[in-house]
C-alpha cells in the first residue's frame, strides 16, 4: 500500500513530468504530449487552492491526484500514475483517497474529463459518461465528461 501524502511546491515539475509520463503511456507521439504540457502541469496555485495528494513508494512518486472542490461538485483535474506503477492498484488507491475527502467535504458528485485510454478505469470505479468536451490541449479532438453520483 502506497503512502498518501499532499505534494510540496519543490516537487510541482516532477510531478508534472510524471504526468506526462502516464499520458505518453497510451502511446501518444511526442508532438502530442508537448501540445498536453502545459494542461498537465501543476502550479503553486493548485497547490494553494485545491488537493494534490503524491502516491509515494519509498520516497519516490508513483502518482499523483489533483482534485478540486466547489460546493457540491467534486472534480477530479488529474490523476496520473507513472507507468511502471500502472496496473498495480495506485491509481485506485489515489481514486478512494479523492472519494473519501469529496464526501467528507461534503460533495455529492464528481466529474472527471477522462482520456480515452483511462475511461475504462473510471467506468469500473463507477463513473458513468454523460458528455464529451473539446480537448484543452488538441483543436479538434474531444474527450468523454464522466460522472460519478456520491450520495
Amino acid at each position: 500500500k502506497m503512502k498518501i501524502r499532499k505534494a510540496y511546491g519543490h516537487e510541482l515539475p516532477l510531478l508534472s513530468e510524471l504526468c506526462l509520463r502516464s499520458k505518453a503511456y497510451w502511446k501518444y507521439d511526442h508532438a502530442f504530449i508537448e501540445a498536453c504540457r502545459e494542461e498537465l502541469t501543476l502550479t503553486p496555485e493548485n497547490l494553494a487552492d485545491d488537493y494534490v495528494m503524491v502516491a509515494e513508494d519509498e520516497g519516490r512518486a508513483a502518482g499523483v491526484v489533483h482534485l478540486v472542490l466547489e460546493g457540491t461538485t467534486a472534480e477530479l483535474d488529474k490523476l496520473f500514475v507513472d507507468p511502471k506503477w500502472i496496473g498495480k492498484g495506485v491509481g485506485r488507491q489515489l481514486f478512494s483517497w479523492a472519494l473519501e475527502t469529496a464526501r467528507a467535504k461534503g460533495a455529492t458528485l464528481m466529474n472527471v474529463v477522462a482520456d480515452p485510454g483511462a475511461a475504462p478505469f473510471y467506468e469500473r470505479m463507477g463513473f458513468k459518461q454523460f458528455a464529451t468536451v473539446p480537448s484543452g490541449s488538441i483543436p479538434g479532438r474531444t474527450l468523454p465528461h464522466m460522472r460519478l453520483q456520491l450520495d
